[in-house]
């Protein structure tokens, strides 16, 4: 029997969270805010690790990482939040943009009922 892929969530972010912690304790990077930080750079891994790679993960999971790189940036004062916001804004549409490659499949939640194609189309 194979595991659960969403058991993998919890120790994951565990040890996520714990190795952020640590660095602050060691003073390698103090004064980030690891819950946030790694928080959003484990939805963006989770996404890849649930969904696989379809037209949405591939827009929300490197989204989410980006965005805490981003904040791990301003956080450190190399980069403002005036700075951090249009970046984020514009990863959404290159994003968006890869997704729309017909290479990169449609989720598999997604249902597409080809009767009713065919028969809009004889209407």
């Amino acid at each position: 029997m194979q595991p659960d892929k969403k058991t993998l969530l919890l120790p994951i972010l565990l040890i996520t969270v714990g190795s952020g912690w640590l660095l602050t304790v060691l003073g390698v990077a103090p004064g980030i805010d690891w819950v946030w930080t790694l928080g959003l750079a484990m939805v963006g891994f989770v996404t890849f690790v649930v969904g696989g790679i379809d037209k949405v993960t591939i827009v929300v999971g490197p989204f989410f990482i980006l965005a805490s790189t981003l904040s791990i940036l301003r956080q450190t004062n190399r980069i403002s939040f005036d700075m951090e916001v249009p970046i984020l804004v514009i990863l959404s549409g290159v994003l968006l943009l890869i997704a729309r490659l017909p290479v990169i499949p449609l989720p598999k939640w997604i249902i597409i009922d080809t009767n009713l194609d065919k028969q809009s189309t004889k209407e």
